[in-house]
């Protein structure tokens, strides 16, 4: 059936599919809705996949879509490395403005629920990594919003060594938590 941990933010959950292998290789359900549904008492309906390749030192995000078109996403890798992080974004949360992350690899099969109202960004650790996702909702360009990966007042841990993340020209230039759009 698999496993689900929380961590730490109302919703946000590791979900850990079964896994068999053998020296063969391995078999897993990736996207079972009555297994999923079973293991973290959720039942999403998912419209779109999304798939994304990026080099090592790759910052992605923070990124969000408002509402009435937020997006639930289902996260799992399935080459390399990221370290994956979601920030509460519902000013109404207790936990607004806190995030938490994960590092999810190919190798251990972990998936990232982020609900509605959370921002989502990964670093990757590996030379490459794909990230696939499955959303809630579809992307909506005019609801497309970004926050500040580096925010002061986040302070999210980043791995990064002392190395500059290769970043996007949107997501160099997204606005601080303080200056940006956010759920009620």
């Amino acid at each position: 059936m698999g496993t689900t941990t929380e961590l730490g933010l109302p919703g946000l959950l590791v979900y850990e599919p079964e896994v068999f292998g053998d020296d063969r290789g391995f078999f897993m359900e990736s996207w079972n809705r009555r297994t999923f549904s079973d293991a973290t008492g959720l039942d999403p309906v998912f419209v779109q996949d999304n798939h994304s390749r990026s080099a090592w030192g790759v910052l992605r995000g923070i990124h969000y879509q408002l509402d009435p078109h937020a997006q639930g996403k289902l996260v799992r890798v399935t080459l390399g490395a990221v370290w994956d992080v979601a920030v509460d974004l519902r000013r109404g949360s207790p936990s607004f403005g806190r995030w938490a992350g994960v590092e999810l690899t190919a190798s251990n099969h972990r998936q990232l629920w982020i609900p509605q109202g959370f921002g989502h960004g990964f670093l990757v650790l590996s030379e490459i990594a794909d990230v696939l996702y499955k959303t809630t909702d579809y992307y909506e360009p005019q609801l497309d919003r970004a926050l500040r990966w580096d925010d002061p007042t986040l302070d999210i841990a980043w791995p990064l060594d002392g190395m500059a993340p290769t970043l996007s020209v949107k997501d160099a230039s997204a606005p601080y938590l303080a200056d940006a759009e956010v759920f009620p």
